[in-house]
């Protein structure tokens, strides 16, 4: 299925990724993770924004007083509405960064990390709480990516990129365990690599394909029921946002691209696709 999108922010990104809907200030957020680069995007405005970070970064997600978290290169840094920076927790590890990042219903933080060479089991899942207390959820992952829950918070879908799964698991929102990892839906060789993902009102599974071109939506049963083509091969992430958060944002990357596209690292959008869940902001 093919629809038309609108190009939003004509950009060059490197590795545009993390698309997340900021309620509160109404802006999208999106990473240039290899420039170190947090964007924003004003859509009634068309008011954009520019900030650079001294290391690269995975994910930027809004803070509930204000404010972003950060998952970098050497760990998870809170940056304060006047812009002070200060990290909540520094774990340096040679060779690997923080990737995509969520948040969960109950205000934690959900970060992923790879290493550079995307070396098998060179990557985790952990949990950070609002006051810095880190739990390794999944400690044997290559390339962390999209997370995502269900509405009523009872399910957590994860992606480890070249697996070409998306998994499911129990998840606890009183505990925030999570528990009987399983697949949920698989992509097919030479359809892409499963990457971000957005999960909306109906429990659909939304999900883009590095290399596919594509986002792909499943049903809470684990069925591909719509397809969303794009010029470009390197889609990355896709997020609900707008005002009644039924325009699907997607962001897209150029790296190690001979011969880009000349959309490839822009910010595109379809408009009044579908109906997206209200994110939590990092409650620290």
């Amino acid at each position: 299925m093919t629809r038309a999108y609108e190009v939003v922010v004509r950009a060059e990104a490197t590795l545009g990724e993390g698309p997340t809907w900021d309620p509160a200030t109404g802006r999208l957020l999106w990473v240039d993770i290899l420039a170190g680069r947090i964007h924003t995007y004003d859509p009634a405005t068309g008011r954009r924004t520019l900030r650079r970070t001294e290391q690269h970064i995975g994910a930027a997600k809004p803070r509930t007083g204000g404010g972003l978290v950060l998952n970098l290169r050497d760990g998870i840094g809170l940056l304060d509405p006047d812009d002070t920076f200060r990290w909540l927790h520094r774990e340096v590890v040679p060779g690997r960064r923080g990737n995509d990042a969520a948040v969960a219903p109950d205000g934690s933080l959900w970060a992923g990390t790879m290493r550079y060479d995307e070396a098998p089991g060179g990557g985790t899942l952990s949990r950070i709480t609002p006051d810095g207390e880190v739990t390794t959820v999944l400690d044997d992952v290559a390339v962390s990516n999209g997370t995502g829950w269900s509405p009523d918070g009872r399910l957590m879908y994860y992606i480890d990129s070249p697996t070409r799964r998306i998994d499911v698991l129990d998840h606890d929102p009183a505990t925030g365990r999570v528990s009987g990892r399983r697949p949920f839906a698989e992509i097919e060789e030479g359809a892409g690599f499963p990457d971000g993902l957005t999960v909306d009102a109906d429990g659909c599974v939304w999900v883009a394909l590095w290399d596919g071109g594509a986002v792909r939506r499943y049903t809470p049963d684990g069925a591909l029921d719509r397809t969303l083509t794009f010029p470009v091969p390197r889609v990355t992430a896709c997020a609900f946002g707008g005002a009644g958060l039924t325009d699907l944002y997607v962001t897209t990357a150029r790296v190690g691209l001979t011969a880009p596209h000349p959309l490839a690292g822009s910010l595109l959008v379809i408009p009044g696709i579908g109906k997206g869940v209200a994110q939590p902001a990092f409650a620290g």
